[in-house]
């Protein structure tokens, strides 16, 4: 399959993945955010400091430039938000808001609202990809965020009837600089310092215990799959600061062959399997029937982990990471 539909899939796109070479595909690198402003610096990683978990306070705004240089102006403090990235349903669930409507299966998940309040929210019809723009109006929302590189082209059919905000966090103190925008925009700041300070005491409890094992995110929905890497997701971005994670993007061409991924000795897989429509199976399963697969230490020690896409995927807030530290750690001591 080509490469940048796999990379987008990763996004949270409700894609067909089709492959036969058991291949990692590499992810490609995007733009970087610029100077998100979050709380405290954080440098952390092997060797490195402990993330910092000072909070700065956050300020109730009408008007902000976020950290790719986007300015968020909402006609009044935005309360009907309707959410077309998982990012927005994670940040709106840590300052206490539900979205009027979404397309994301985050909300769902027992960690969110879970499966009967998620039931109540209205869902944008039309999929990840091409959310139809009179049912998001319909809501007649105060805000609209979605993710830049997919709904960025929707910006001209909803200007005028409402606030459009792209978002494309890459790393997490990204991902958190997004978390406190809305915050400030919303009134909610109290709720946004309390959920930075509950991540970031959560990530530096982490790097502190940093493990020495060598693990590995992939993602994918047959033998064709995705490596993560850090600088191009955000949940990759943390794993150096929690284990030793020697995977580097290599751009829209680059890929891994199972051959490195051997070679590199991984002691903890985790496995993201991606399904569009009828569950037809998990990935690593389907990754059994290469005989290369049971080589790789961890499926010889049964140390691989299917996790939840929605979160490890296409959650990318605070309240995610949060959940993917805990898996995390827990399948590292």
């Amino acid at each position: 399959m080509p490469r940048s539909l796999l990379r987008r899939t990763r996004s949270g796109l409700a894609a067909l993945i089709m492959g036969s070479a058991l291949l990692g595909c590499g992810t490609t690198a995007e733009a970087p955010a610029g100077k998100a402003e979050a709380g405290g610096a954080g440098a952390g990683g092997a060797g490195g400091a402990v993330t910092d978990v000072t909070v700065k306070p956050i300020e109730e705004t009408r008007r902000l430039t976020d950290a790719r240089g986007v300015d968020v102006a909402p006609e009044r403090k935005p309360e009907r938000i309707v959410c077309l990235v998982a990012l927005c349903d994670d940040i709106l669930t840590e300052l206490g808001i539900v979205p009027v409507a979404t397309n994301s299966e985050l909300l769902a998940h027992p960690g969110f609202l879970g499966e009967e309040k998620a039931k109540k929210v209205a869902v944008v019809p039309g999929g990840f990809i091409a959310p139809e723009v009179e049912a998001i109006l319909s809501h007649e929302p105060d805000l609209v965020i979605g993710l830049q590189d997919t709904h960025g082209k929707l910006a001209p059919a909803l200007q005028g009837a409402t606030t459009f905000w792209p978002v494309q966090p890459t790393t997490w103190e990204e991902s958190v600089g997004y978390l406190r925008d809305v915050a400030a925009l919303t009134g909610r700041t109290a709720q946004g310092e309390k959920a930075e300070r509950t991540f970031r005491t959560k990530l530096a409890a982490a790097e502190r215990t940093r493990s020495d094992r060598t693990a590995l995110i992939i993602y994918g929905s047959d033998e064709n799959f995705g490596v993560a890497t850090p600088g191009t997701d955000v949940v990759a971005g943390l794993f150096p600061k929690v284990a030793d994670y020697p995977w580097k993007s290599r751009g829209v061409e680059g890929s891994y062959s199972l051959e490195e991924i051997l070679a590199k000795g991984v002691d903890v897989l985790f496995v993201e399997t991606m399904s569009f429509g009828p569950p037809d199976g998990q990935l690593s399963e389907k990754l059994a029937k290469n005989p290369l697969w049971g080589k790789i230490p961890a499926v010889r020690n049964g140390d691989v982990h299917e996790v939840d896409s929605e979160v490890w995927a296409k959650g990318r807030g605070t309240r995610s990471m949060g959940l993917v530290l805990d898996e995390a750690t827990a399948a590292l001591r």
